[in-house]
C-alpha cells in the first residue's frame, strides 16, 4: 500500500499521559444524558439542552465548541511492548489532538466542530465520516487533492506509554488556506480550541493565527493546548518559540509536567512559582496535567490540585484530549467555573475521570467516553 504520493518524513518522540458520508455536511450534537443537572456530593455538573420542532434533544449552540488543527489516522500495534518493526499488527485508529477533543466533547453530550485539513483519499473521507458518526459538525472540514491524509505509527510500551513515527512531508493538514476557513463557524463559538501543530509551517500557520484572531474579535474563549510533538520541528528552540508565540493571547492553557519541563528550560514542573511564571495576565485557567496522579489549576484568585481516577492502563493515547474535553464541555455551558473554586475541582474530577477511563482501551477517539461511562465510573469511585 503507497502510504504517501510524497517523500515520507518521520521521527520519534517518547510522550507519558502527563499527559465511518458525504463530502462536506453539518451536524448538531445530541445530548446523551438528561437535561437537568446530575448532581452528587461534591459533584455538580452543569448541562444546557433544547428540544427541537421534531421532539429530539438537541445541544444549546451557544455553547459551541470549535476545534482547530490536524485529524490524521493512528496505527497502534495490538500488542504492547514491541517495537514498530515487531508488531505483528496494527488497529486502524482515527486521532489527532484537536479532533480528538472535539468528539470527546460530542460524547459528552455537549456541541462541538472541527476545522481541519485532510487529503482527498479514503483516510481523509472516513475521518470525515466519523466526525459525523460521533455528532461533531464537520462543515469546516476541506479536503486537499494533492496531499495524503496525515499518518502516526505508536509505539506501545508495556505499561502503555508511547513512542510516535509520523509520516507528513507534506500531510493535507499542513495545507489548510486562510481563504478556506468557516469564519461564521468560529464565531458563534463560546470557545475556541486548539494546539501548536497548526503553526509548525505555512501556510496553515496563518490560517490558525487567522483563525484564532476572529475569534477573539467575536468575544470567543481561546482555548490553548500546547501539545508538543518535537520530531514535527524543525528544531527544539524553534519548537519552544513556536509554541510561546501564541501564550499571551489565550484564556484556558493546558499543559503537562514534560512541557513545563521544556518551556521553562529545564526548570521544575512541580514548582508553584516555575508554573506561574507560564501565567500571563489575561489568562483565566491555566492546568496542568499529571496522569494518574490528576490535574493541578490556577487562577489569579486561587490554584490547587485534584486527584485522578485509578485505573488499569492500556494506551494513553488521547488522555489529555479527553481530560481537555472533559473540563471544555463544563466551561463552555457555564463560565462562572472559572471564579467558583468548588465548583471548579467538580468539573476537573469529571475531566480527570474522561482521561483515566481514556487509557484503558487501545486508541484515541475509539477510547473516548460518553457522559454515561463517566459518571458511572465516579460514582464507584466515591462510593
Amino acid at each position: 500500500m503507497a502510504l504517501h504520493s510524497a517523500t515520507l518524513s518521520f521521527g520519534c518522540v517518547s510522550f507519558s499521559p502527563q499527559a465511518s458520508f458525504l463530502r462536506k455536511s453539518t451536524v448538531k450534537a445530541s445530548v446523551f444524558s438528561s437535561q437537568s443537572p446530575v448532581s452528587f456530593p461534591r459533584f455538580r455538573l452543569q448541562g444546557k439542552a433544547l428540544e427541537s420542532n421534531n421532539g429530539s434533544v438537541e445541544n444549546d449552540e451557544s455553547s459551541l465548541v470549535v476545534c482547530f488543527g490536524e485529524m490524521l489516522i493512528d496505527f497502534v500495534p495490538t500488542t504492547s511492548g514491541l517495537s514498530l518493526a515487531d508488531a505483528p499488527a496494527f488497529k486502524k485508529a482515527p486521532g489527532g489532538a484537536p479532533a480528538n477533543v472535539a468528539v470527546g466533547i460530542a460524547r459528552l453530550g455537549g456541541a462541538s466542530a472541527f476545522i481541519g485539513k485532510v487529503g482527498e483519499d479514503e483516510f481523509g473521507y472516513m475521518l470525515a465520516d466519523i466526525l459525523k458518526q460521533n455528532n461533531v459538525n464537520n462543515e469546516g472540514m476541506r479536503f486537499d487533492p494533492g496531499a495524503r491524509t496525515a499518518l502516526a505509527f505508536v509505539t506501545l510500551r508495556k505499561d502503555g506509554e508511547r513512542e510516535f513515527m509520523f509520516y507528513r512531508n507534506p500531510s493535507a493538514d499542513m495545507l489548510l488556506l486562510e481563504d478556506e476557513l468557516d469564519l461564521e463557524l468560529i464565531k458563534k463559538a463560546k470557545i475556541f480550541h486548539y494546539g501548536s501543530i497548526s503553526l509548525i509551517t505555512e501556510p496553515c500557520k496563518s490560517a490558525h493565527i487567522a483563525a484564532a484572531k476572529a475569534a477573539k474579535e467575536a468575544g470567543v474563549i481561546l482555548s490553548y493546548d500546547p501539545n508538543l510533538r518535537l520530531p514535527l520541528w524543525p528544531s527544539a528552540e524553534s519548537a519552544r518559540e513556536g509554541i510561546l508565540s501564541i501564550w499571551d493571547t489565550a484564556d484556558i492553557i493546558k499543559i503537562s509536567e514534560e512541557e513545563i519541563h521544556f518551556l521553562t528550560k529545564g526548570e521544575d514542573p512541580y514548582d508553584d512559582n516555575v508554573v506561574r511564571k507560564l501565567y500571563h495576565p489575561n489568562l483565566k485557567l491555566l492546568l496542568v496535567t499529571e496522569g494518574p496522579q490528576g490535574c493541578r489549576y490556577y487562577t489569579k484568585e486561587f490554584s490547587g490540585r485534584v486527584k485522578g481516577l485509578k485505573v488499569e492502563p492500556v494506551d494513553t493515547t488521547g488522555a489529555g484530549d479527553a481530560f481537555v474535553a472533559g473540563i471544555l464541555s463544563q466551561l463552555a455551558t457555564d463560565t462562572s467555573l472559572f471564579q467558583d473554586e468548588n465548583r471548579l475541582r467538580d468539573a476537573l474530577s469529571f475531566a480527570n475521570a474522561c482521561g483515566a477511563l481514556t487509557v484503558t482501551e487501545r486508541g484515541a477517539i475509539p477510547a473516548l467516553p460518553t457522559r454515561e461511562n463517566v459518571l458511572n465510573a465516579i460514582l464507584k469511585s466515591v462510593s
